[in-house]
């Protein structure tokens, strides 16, 4: 069979498309790896001549010994795990629900809905902050993992409208035909519908942990205590009256880096399957 001839608008090289994309992702994971480098430089050759090197002259785990030892960011570690997987949690069944409820359902301001719950995202948090404050002051609940409940200020509404997309994208003929076979409204809604949701909802659930992971302020406003501290505003405090302590913000910002790093490298296929195949499984 004879070989078809190239177009004549087709590129004749990626070349530069593959110099344009390395240089973005040496800009983008350049500060990762410098982070990386100062973590195991000593204080004095952090500030010293060698301060722009790129391989350290005498590596050393001290700040780790600190941020670990001393500073207690594994107590921050295991908090931010907490109050991240338990905003996760509840985050996701309510947007699910309330996401399908909006989906499927037809009433009155069904886009005025949709248009304060993203009007709610692009609050600036400041705004919220300060009732938010007074109220956890009134009830007693600062300096503990309630902090969880204002985190839906920053996370709901970014769910349910990514859910709402991928419930929009299931055909409403599999919901019929399982009705027709005498299926119940919630045997539909468990057997069908959230299993071709699935990886909308894990994506979204992995988006929703990682916003909470990194939230900084509401958490140092409300909890003021180091007991409660998240790991952003731990490393916020490593710094003494006069210097912010490089070395140890380094390490521990390589240390806070790695669960958030493992899940998105363990789960890179379905986030992007999430993202844009939506809920449809052919």
């Amino acid at each position: 069979m004879a070989q078809q001839p190239n177009h004549p608008d087709a590129p004749k090289s990626k070349w530069p498309f593959l110099l344009l994309l390395t240089f973005y992702l040496v800009v983008v994971v350049f500060p990762f790896f410098w982070i990386l480098v100062t973590s195991f430089k000593s204080s004095g050759e952090i500030f010293g001549d060698n301060a722009f090197g790129v391989v350290p002259e005498n590596p050393t785990l001290e700040h780790y010994a600190s941020v670990i030892l001393d500073k207690g960011i594994l107590r921050a570690v295991w908090n931010s795990l907490i109050v991240s997987f338990t905003t996760t949690v509840y985050i996701i069944l309510v947007a699910t629900f309330a996401a399908y409820a909006i989906s499927r359902f037809e009433f009155k301001g069904k886009s005025v809905l949709l248009g304060l719950v993203l009007a709610v995202s692009m609050f600036p948090q400041m705004i919220v902050i300060g009732p938010i404050y007074n109220l956890f002051i009134d009830l007693g609940w600062a300096n503990s993992y309630w902090i969880v409940l204002p985190y839906s200020s920053i996370t709901l509404p970014m769910a349910v409208w990514i859910l709402v997309t991928h419930f929009n994208q299931i055909p409403l003929a599999l919901e019929e035909s399982a009705r027709m076979d005498g299926a119940t409204p919630f045997q539909t809604l468990f057997r069908i519908v959230f299993p071709l949701a699935a990886p909308g909802v894990f994506t979204t659930a992995i988006i929703v942990f990682i916003i909470a992971w990194n939230e900084f302020v509401l958490t140092i406003t409300i909890n003021s205590q180091s007991e409660y501290h998240t790991v952003p505003v731990a490393i916020s405090f490593l710094r003494t009256q006069f210097e912010i302590l490089w070395g140890e913000v380094a390490a521990a910002t390589v240390i806070v880096t790695i669960p958030t790093l493992l899940i998105v490298l363990f789960f890179q296929r379905q986030i992007v399957s999430g993202l844009t195949s939506g809920g449809v499984k052919e």
